[in-house]
């Protein structure tokens, strides 16, 4: 039930963060930026007021504010105009400077319960959001300003308010669990949409190679090749439909291959036979490979079959007769993967 919430959750930020046209990396850096950047928004409101109520209209209260109403600002922007940047540099600026000056204000690490630890989100954003060069120089300012804030804790800490024991440790609680709350949910996000899009990346990659076969090239085998010595071959063409191509419209045309190729699909998934490759209006099975079977030549033959009554009732749906010429045979052949970058799975064989 919480995973469905957080589903929808991300789906709802998804519509108010991205544009019809981004890609899956932008719609994923986007909602993470605005999952970030919204706890940190919402946490300021919830530290200003606490600092007002605990310490009263102060220097502190100024900033912390200040943080609010400029990121505040920056994710309005960012929902008017979908633009990475106007959230991105508005945010890593804030949050890296404005929590050493709020700290720098309460009285140095032990006064403000360290309230610095926010900084360190401005250099793990980087690292999610930009190049890695780009978070190193994020993170060589932070470490900059804690340097600084480490050598200049004694003169600071002469402007802390004796505060009672409990406020302390309240702040302590809040500066590591306000960090670590924004981090966790961020990363969250970030996981389950990488999670999605390799989801989606190995679909694309099982409607390019047998199961078997792509785990085998995941693994890192270089050449893949396979003798097999008995394997049925089913090759299948569309009778005249070179002649037709000519009479009909484009649009006419690709919509009938793509209603007989899918329902070809179907077929092989439903017969387990494995389906090899589509040429023009060719379509090439084969069945015992890469899983030898026994019962090969059975499959590819009732597929044929099967193959013939749907051309017949896709050419009744779409009022053309549509004819088929099939071919089959068994024997021996080699199969392998081809090609480096938009490679295949084919065999070879007499």
């Amino acid at each position: 039930m919480i995973n469905a919430y957080l589903t929808a959750l991300w789906g709802r930020l998804e519509r108010l963060s991205t544009l019809a046209d981004d890609d899956q990396e932008a719609r994923r850096r986007k909602v993470t930026l605005v999952v970030m950047t919204g706890i940190c928004f919402f946490a300021s409101i919830i530290w200003g007021t606490l600092y007002l109520a605990i310490l009263g209209p102060t220097l502190t209260v100024a900033i912390t504010y200040g943080f609010t109403v400029v990121v505040g600002l920056a994710l309005a922007a960012f929902f008017a105009s979908k633009r990475f940047d106007l959230l991105l540099y508005p945010f890593f600026g804030m949050i890296l400077w404005n929590p050493i000056a709020m700290q720098w204000s309460l009285g140095g690490f032990a006064a403000s319960g360290v309230v610095m630890t926010w900084s360190v989100l401005a250099p793990i954003c980087a690292l999610m959001f930009q190049s890695v060069r780009q978070a190193l120089c994020w993170f060589a300012a932070f470490l900059v300003l804690l340097a600084v804030s480490l050598y200049f804790d004694d003169q600071v800490s002469a402007w802390a308010r004796p505060l009672p024991h409990g406020t302390l440790m309240l702040f302590f609680a809040m500066n590591l669990i306000g960090p670590s709350v924004a981090i966790f949910l961020s990363m969250l996000y970030f996981v389950q949409a990488f999670s999605r899009e390799h989801a989606r990346s190995e679909g694309l990659l099982l409607n390019i190679l047998p199961g078997p076969i792509a785990e085998r090239l995941k693994r890192g085998e270089q050449v893949i090749a396979d003798q097999f010595g008995d394997v049925t071959i089913l090759f299948a063409d569309i009778v005249g439909f070179t002649q037709l191509s000519a009479r009909i419209a484009p649009e006419e045309l690709v919509s009938m291959l793509s209603a007989v190729f899918s329902a070809f699909d179907d077929l092989a998934e439903r017969h387990s036979v494995e389906k090899i490759k589509t040429i023009g209006d060719a379509y090439m099975v084969v069945g015992g490979l890469p899983e030898p079977r026994p019962d090969h030549a059975e499959a590819v033959a009732a597929m044929a079959l099967d193959m013939q009554a749907a051309v017949a009732r896709i050419g009744l749906e779409l009022g053309r007769h549509i004819g088929l010429r099939i071919g089959i045979d068994s024997g021996p052949v080699v199969a392998g993967v081809i090609g480096s970058r938009k490679f295949a799975y084919d065999l070879w064989g007499d």
